[in-house]
């Protein structure tokens, strides 16, 4: 009996030493998602408050992709967080369930993109891209597209401004953000494929080892309830998300008393982005700060209190300036 207790003791001891263990996560550098020093870096914003919240210590480094597959390999690093799964997954890594969607558009200065609802329509014309999305496993298959490849969404951006290219094909986060510099200028905004061209997810990947199956679990956890409760809002600047928060198949609208709301109109609900594949109905309710409401207005009565702000962009302005003064 007494060596059993031993032994007890002895597994607590072990798994409380791998829960507080710092856990090392490293991710390559994206325009306001991942980003070192103050710069605005919105997956990072909601890895450090998952992390907080699983009461776990995190250090998150950004790194360039080549030192990031390394720092794997050699164990310097525990996981990956801002894996994109255009990759096929592992079989030595557990991957956490997708955190945030990724929704790839075809872009264009030109109106006719609005009409693009599939791949194929892109034959005709050059396609720019970032290297991130063109040298996935899923992206790599693509080959009856004229892909115009850059090393990084500066260059991507700077392409289809130098009219080098026809389509940009990208995140509608990160060219909604480039639209508010535009915006600024008083310049023709970008217009967008009628329908996401590429879906995927951020997820994170983390080393098979002890303990990791556990914290993969603790963080699912962690990002459902910052989904629900507006903190995803706050996290990732924007003003109205969906999701099917309560199992019914129809998609709930959710919001933060704490962003910036251009406009608190009904109109603005058509802007919401999606976190699951469900879709909003007449039916769809509302969550103000994890508070439901039935309707918009009584939604509108939660936030009573709220001043429609616009926001300026998270993009650097100062840095895509040269881009700017080609359009």
């Amino acid at each position: 009996m007494r060596g059993l207790t031993v032994c007890i003791c002895l597994l607590l001891s072990l798994v409380s030493s791998i829960a507080g263990a710092e856990v090392k996560l490293g991710a390559a550098q994206l325009p306001t998602f991942i980003d070192d020093g103050d710069k605005p870096a919105r997956i990072n914003a909601i890895m450090r408050e998952a992390f907080a919240r699983m009461e776990q210590d995190v250090t998150l480094e950004v790194m360039r992709p080549a030192f990031l597959g390394s720092g794997l390999l050699s164990g310097r690093i525990d996981g990956h967080y801002a894996f994109v799964d255009l990759d096929e997954k592992k079989s030595e890594y557990l991957y956490s369930d997708a955190y945030l969607p990724l929704y790839l558009f075809s872009i264009s200065k030109h109106s006719d993109v609005t009409s693009v609802g599939a791949l194929e329509h892109l034959r005709d014309r050059r396609v720019a891209i970032e290297n991130r999305f063109a040298n996935t496993d899923k992206v790599r298959l693509i080959k009856d597209i004229k892909w115009a490849r850059n090393p990084s969404t500066f260059d991507a951006f700077k392409q289809l401004a130098d009219d080098r290219s026809y389509y940009l094909m990208s995140s509608r986060l990160l060219v909604d953000e480039f639209n508010r510099l535009l915006r600024n200028e008083g310049e023709q905004l970008l217009h967008f494929s009628k329908v996401p061209l590429i879906k995927a997810g951020f997820r994170l990947a983390m080393a098979s080892g002890d303990g990791n199956q556990a914290m993969i679990t603790a963080f699912n956890s962690a990002i459902e309830d910052m989904q629900n409760d507006g903190t995803y809002n706050e996290l990732l600047n924007i003003a109205w998300l969906t999701k099917d928060i309560d199992g019914d198949g129809t998609a709930e609208f959710i919001t933060s008393r704490a962003v910036a709301h251009p406009k608190l109109e009904a109109g603005a609900l058509t802007l919401a982005y999606p976190l699951d594949q469900s879709t909003v109905s007449e039916a769809s309710t509302f969550y103000i700060n994890g508070e439901a409401a039935s309707d918009w207005q009584e939604a509108l009565s939660l936030m009573s209190n709220v001043t429609p702000v616009l926001r300026p962009s998270l993009l650097d302005e100062e840095v895509y300036q040269q881009i700017m003064s080609r359009w």
